[in-house]
């Protein structure tokens, strides 16, 4: 057993930067942390990594060496604040975004490495927000229903342009000479340990649910060749891999990355993992009922099951998923966070921001005080929060925002409003497709940023009609990696053990308030309405919009 003295260390990568969190490992408590900014942040409109070549729409890339340099700096930077000595460090976890792909060559450098390549878009991370493989995922799911596939249930139905299939038939189809120099299609979240240990290994969890790995197989190369023939050596030539359970060893800490963090060589280095499944045990929430939200730039929401069921839209149900024993579920929202922040920084007048400073608050701060003083529907807008497409329940990332209502008496703080209720409106209709598929919601608990809008919590327990859970920590994916690593070291038996000693929650933080939730229920049906409208074929304008821009922009970067 490990020392009462003794800590772990969680490492979190996030969309913008990475954060890494010391953990004692007897009772949770979190002594210190520290973040570090990526050099190259996101790479959507411009390849800024090479000479600023223009990028298409929907694009969406990394610097793999930017997550390197977060084990070089936060990880020694929490170390410091935490006031230990790297000889009380038993185990280090990471988690990320997903599905976020790096092409390697067979030692795992990434591609975008090779000089010869440093120029080529596809040789880049394709972060988890790389849209553009929309075309080639439509493919896929016609294909898999055409030919009466098992494994496109498991999915509600749908596979993701977001995941590892829909994005590699992409860099084949864009840009062979590249696919055929990448050795390894590999999840980040495998890519770190494999940096941290010297080892590849997939974890069980992107493999299931972003890699189409069902009771012990991928799709077959019948099934690929059929997408295109090239394509038919995908899984046996790039990405099959033996794979990590959660919370398994994956190795030892490797001398390159002891020297990187200042971390004593060999210490237990955990099976990767994804930011929003580390958060469940967190939040000490892994029975089944128990969805958690982990509401930051985007939502994903992930709950326990004791059975196999289907539910239309959602992201995977996976067993072990999350915690073994149980069928992990996950769903999602690809824009949340992201699109306040659109709205802040591009729809605000002046005169907002001008008040916000002589007040001393945040531009948010100020439109959701302003916001919280309306009556519900006050504003008479409806809004849907497809910005960044739409991931559960519709699966399609060709759809794209809407605000209906807006006359000249519209205020900066309307439109806030109406989006973050149009966010609450997208989860109560993932919460209404689990429990109408006979996975039932019971309990919502939040993690991530955004629960430190107070009003935005009561909304969202209003308009799902739910009781609201909080978890203690702030930083949730940090510490549910640290929990990771503690299994990893052999501090617990598994996941739910560790969580329900390090992780915790705030139960009942808010309850939904009765005349809010039926003034809500009358604008969720209007939700409702235009969500199948504009989701269900009702109207594809907003996909052939979506066309239209794509040629514009062709023509502009090819002038």
């Amino acid at each position: 057993m490990p020392a009462a003295d003794a800590v772990v260390i969680g490492v979190d990568y996030g969309t913008l930067s990475g954060r890494a969190l010391v953990v004692r490992l007897s009772d949770g408590a979190e002594l210190g942390s520290a973040v570090h900014e990526y050099g190259h942040a996101v790479m959507d409109a411009t390849l800024t990594a090479h000479r600023g070549e223009p990028l298409p729409p929907e694009w969406a890339l990394q610097v793999p060496a930017d997550y390197v340099d977060v084990l070089k700096s936060a990880v020694p930077a929490a170390l410091r604040e935490a006031g230990v000595v790297a000889e009380q460090v038993v185990g280090i976890a990471t988690d990320f975004t997903a599905c976020t792909m790096v092409p390697t060559t067979r030692q795992g450098t990434p591609l975008n490495e090779l000089p010869e390549y440093a120029d080529r878009p596809h040789a880049y991370v394709k972060l988890w927000r790389h849209h553009a493989a929309q075309a080639q995922a439509d493919r896929i799911n016609e294909l898999a229903h055409s030919r009466g596939e098992s494994w496109i249930n498991r999915y509600g139905g749908f596979i993701s342009s977001e995941w590892e299939f829909a994005k590699g038939l992409q860099v084949l189809e864009e840009d062979p000479e590249i696919y055929a120099a990448m050795d390894h299609w590999v999840e980040a979240a495998d890519w770190i340990v494999w940096q941290l240990t010297g080892e590849y290994l997939r974890n069980a969890c992107t493999a299931g649910y972003k890699g189409i790995y069902q009771d012990g197989s991928y799709p077959d190369a019948e099934f690929l060749s059929a997408l295109n023939p090239e394509f038919s050596g995908f899984v046996t030539e790039k990405l099959e891999h033996r794979i990590g359970q959660l919370g398994e060893r994956a190795g030892g800490l490797s001398a390159a990355a002891a020297e990187w963090t200042g971390l004593p060589e060999g210490i237990a280095v955990a099976v990767g993992n994804v930011d929003a499944h580390v958060t469940a045990p967190a939040a000490d929430a892994v029975a089944p009922g128990q969805m958690v939200a982990i509401m930051g730039t985007s939502t994903c929401h992930v709950m326990n099951g004791d059975h196999l069921a289907e539910v239309p839209g959602m992201c995977g149900a996976v067993y072990g998923g999350i915690t073994d024993g149980l069928w992990g579920y996950e769903a999602g929202q690809s824009g949340v966070g992201d699109i306040f922040a659109w709205y802040v920084a591009n729809q605000v007048p002046g005169s907002i921001s001008e008040e916000a400073e002589t007040r001393g608050l945040s531009v948010h701060e100020l439109l959701t005080e302003k916001a919280a003083t309306q009556p519900v529907g006050a504003h008479g807008l409806i809004a849907l929060d497809w910005h960044s497409g739409n991931r559960s329940v519709l699966v399609d990332h060709e759809l794209s925002g809407l605000v209906l209502g807006a006359t000249l008496a519209t205020k900066p703080e309307d439109g806030y409003r109406a989006l973050l209720e149009s966010t609450a409106f997208g989860t109560r209709t993932i919460i209404e497709a689990f429990n109408d598929s006979g996975v039932p919601v019971t309990e919502l608990v939040v993690a991530g940023g955004l629960l430190r809008n107070s009003f935005l919590m009561q909304l969202y327990a209003d308009i799902t009609g739910l009781p609201i859970s909080t978890i203690v920590s702030t930083q949730g994916p940090a510490l549910g990696s640290a929990i990771h690593a503690a299994v990893a070291a052999g501090a617990y038996p598994d996941a739910s053990a560790a969580g329900a000693v390090m992780g915790g929650r705030r139960r009942n933080a808010y309850t939904p308030q009765p005349d809010a939730v039926t003034a809500y229920d009358e604008l969720y049906a209007e939700y409702r309405a235009l969500h199948d409208h504009f989701g269900r074929g009702g109207n594809d304008v907003m996909r052939r919009l979506k066309a239209i821009r794509r040629r514009a922009r062709h023509q502009e970067v090819s002038a």
